[in-house]
């Protein structure tokens, strides 16, 4: 007669599957809405069980052991069992409830998501919402996200894509600084400015700044006066008088709306990509992901609020 397998065994087996899929206890823990001790505790009883050791371990690092490897791809047939497990009886519930996990963006998540989830939460009073903002790219499966917003195409059979507004970028000064150095007409003239530029965190880069000049994309890296990592602290650069940068409109709009920033060149404007809401297959009847994505449809309008506000206070 085969053993029975007890509650704290499968609970070491998915936080097992976890840590070998995110390569760290805590990302495990945060993904599984638990503490990084409850992780390694649930690992290190189970290794005990099997006696076997799962997982190399560094003071920087985690990896699977060969032995690791061998019963990880199990482990997340197993994780995957439950979480459909978990999406079925979702699915039979009419009314959102529980906790739904979305992933998107610092820039879109600060200056569109959060100031609409107050709105949401009053709708589906039962339902609460685990933001997580971060430009590293999230596998949504492995890590349990329910919904994602992302910048740019993404294929992945997995995953059902609704695009959302075309992510839109547009050049941008103060009213005083363009009446200190006068307003560029065409993107040469960017030459003889103060530019203020981002740098991408992840692969340190700087972003190199799109026209549309007769059909086709012209792109251009100025020699920046100022560089910063975070999006919203170029338009805050820019609302000081710090010189001329590009921003998606999305986070310019407050600032256009107050009279900080003027928007420049928007005949030469580009949408380089769309912004796309993904989420698992598996939750396509899921009340809570229905709930989330109609909600985005709202927030997320064709034409979006933030493009027409930038094309009614352009300069040219």
């Amino acid at each position: 007669m085969k053993e029975q397998i007890g509650i704290e065994r499968l609970t070491g087996l998915l936080a097992f599957a976890k840590a070998g899929s995110l390569g760290s206890y805590t990302a495990a823990a945060q993904a599984l809405s638990v503490s990084p001790s409850a992780v390694s505790k649930s690992i290190q009883r189970l290794e005990k069980h099997l006696g076997l050791k799962l997982f190399s371990r560094t003071t920087r690092s985690l990896s699977l052991t060969a032995e690791g490897r061998d019963l990880h791809a199990r482990a997340i047939r197993l994780l995957r069992d439950a979480a459909e497990i978990e999406q079925a009886a979702f699915a039979s519930r009419a009314e959102p409830a529980g906790t739904i996990k979305v992933t998107a963006p610092l820039p879109i998540g600060v200056n569109v998501l959060a100031p609409a989830l107050p709105r949401f939460r009053a709708r589906y009073p039962k339902l609460a919402v685990d933001l997580r903002l971060t430009d590293r790219l999230v596998d949504i499966i492995d890590e349990g996200i329910d919904v994602a917003i992302r910048v740019g195409d993404v294929v992945d059979s997995r995953l059902i894509a609704r695009p959302l507004a075309p992510h839109k970028l547009c050049a941008f000064a103060s009213p005083s600084y363009l009446a200190a150095r006068g307003i560029p007409l065409h993107p040469r003239e960017l030459a003889g400015h103060d530019c203020v530029n981002f740098r991408y965190q992840s692969s340190g880069q700087t972003l190199r700044w799109p026209f549309n000049v007769g059909g086709r994309i012209l792109e251009i890296t100025p020699e920046a006066r100022v560089v910063v990592d975070v999006s919203d602290a170029v338009v805050a650069v820019l609302a000081a008088g710090g010189g001329i940068g590009i921003s998606a409109t999305y986070v310019a709009a407050p600032f256009v709306k107050r009279g900080e920033l003027i928007p420049l060149l928007t005949d030469f404007a580009v949408d380089r990509f769309d912004i796309t809401a993904l989420w698992p297959e598996s939750r396509r009847g899921n009340p809570n992901v229905k709930a989330f994505t109609t909600f985005l449809g709202e927030i997320f309008p064709s034409p979006a609020p933030w493009d027409t506000l930038i094309a009614e206070n352009a300069t040219d």
